[in-house]
């Protein structure tokens, strides 16, 4: 099958940039999947605002301004978040990935109402909770779904379960405007307060207050190495969770690390979370900082959970994630 996937980011990477710490979810997610599909004897493109040209065998990245000057025609053309450019290529199914909560007046206003009529593209959502808050009508020609997974380095990754190598650092790897602010509030008032030799480590904000005093830290931003480093020396990993949030590859990552989550479920964390199996799912901010206490507290509890996650390790990975994917192209 001949596929191209096409997106416009502001910022310029390929597939040479994978592991960067500037890239987002839906940035990897390209990367993992349109490689994958390469793996299955697909031959993929994949045009972008490239940093660097790729050519191999038969996968290939390329600046998005190529596509028109290209008479190119593929079988499946897939747009990673923006419908409208679909109308930059020719194709015999048109394919949308959604990373969006759109109303339909955000769908008309983003001027994706003209493009979505044109092409009909079926839309690819990534969840449950996604599908509940997408609109109907922004799906008329269908939808599917796309199980988002993690870099192969997650899983490669050697974990350690042992009692005595629990620390006293629980972690914030999610961006900071998916209620970072809310965790610090919560970490400030109800956690720190009842427990002063723990700290948390959190990802940095453009303001950088000094947190220090309530032995709250910035991570170091380097490559995605030195993020599964934090994560595996990380007790727990906090994260409340927001709307926005349609599926959080920070939670999978934890758990595929073995790292137990404590969530307020917010968003798509109620899907990425299993109550008393993988972490904790609180109901308000007291419950939130009960459970983040009670991990930091007792051993046994932490060590109990970190088993019943090392069973789930490579459960989600990209080459089951693509076959499902693949299926859905060809439906």
């Amino acid at each position: 099958m001949k596929i191209c996937f096409i997106e416009n980011t502001k910022f310029k990477y390929s597939f040479y940039d994978k592991d960067k710490p500037f890239l987002r979810g839906a940035e990897t997610t390209l990367i993992n999947l349109s490689y994958n599909l390469s793996l299955l004897n697909n031959e993929v493109y994949i045009f972008n605002n490239c940093s660097k040209k790729l050519n191999h065998k038969n996968y290939f990245w390329n600046d998005i301004n190529q596509l028109g000057n290209s008479d190119m025609s593929f079988d499946v053309a897939i747009s990673n978040g923006d419908i409208n450019l679909l109308n930059k290529v020719k194709a015999k199914k048109y394919f949308s990935i959604s990373y969006s909560v759109q109303t339909i007046e955000k769908f008309i206003r983003k001027n994706q109402l003209f493009s979505y009529l044109r092409n009909k593209p079926k839309i690819i959502l990534i969840g449950k909770y996604h599908k509940e808050k997408r609109n109907i009508l922004t799906r008329l020609w269908g939808h599917d779904f796309l199980n988002l997974a993690i870099d192969n380095n997650f899983l490669k990754s050697k974990v350690n379960i042992d009692i005595n190598e629990l620390s006293n650092q629980a972690i914030f790897t999610s961006r900071p405007d998916r209620n970072g602010e809310k965790l610090i509030k919560i970490w400030k008032e109800k956690i720190i307060s009842h427990k002063n030799n723990i700290k948390l480590l959190i990802t940095p904000t453009s303001e950088m207050k000094d947190y220090k005093k309530i032995n709250i830290f910035y991570r170091e931003m380097k490559d995605q190495l030195k993020l599964i480093d934090d994560i595996k020396n990380s007790r727990m990993m906090l994260v409340p969770g927001h709307k926005a949030e349609l599926f959080c590859l920070a939670a999978e990552e934890a758990r595929e690390l073995c790292v137990p989550i404590v969530t307020l479920g917010i968003g798509s964390l109620k899907e990425r979370v299993v109550h008393n199996e993988t972490g904790f799912i609180a109901k308000n901010e007291e419950e939130f900082a009960k459970y983040t206490l009670d991990l930091f507290n007792d051993n046994d509890l932490c060590v109990h959970l970190k088993k019943k996650l090392y069973k789930l390790r490579n459960s989600n990975n990209w080459t089951k994630s693509t076959g499902y994917f693949l299926e859905v192209l060809k439906k």
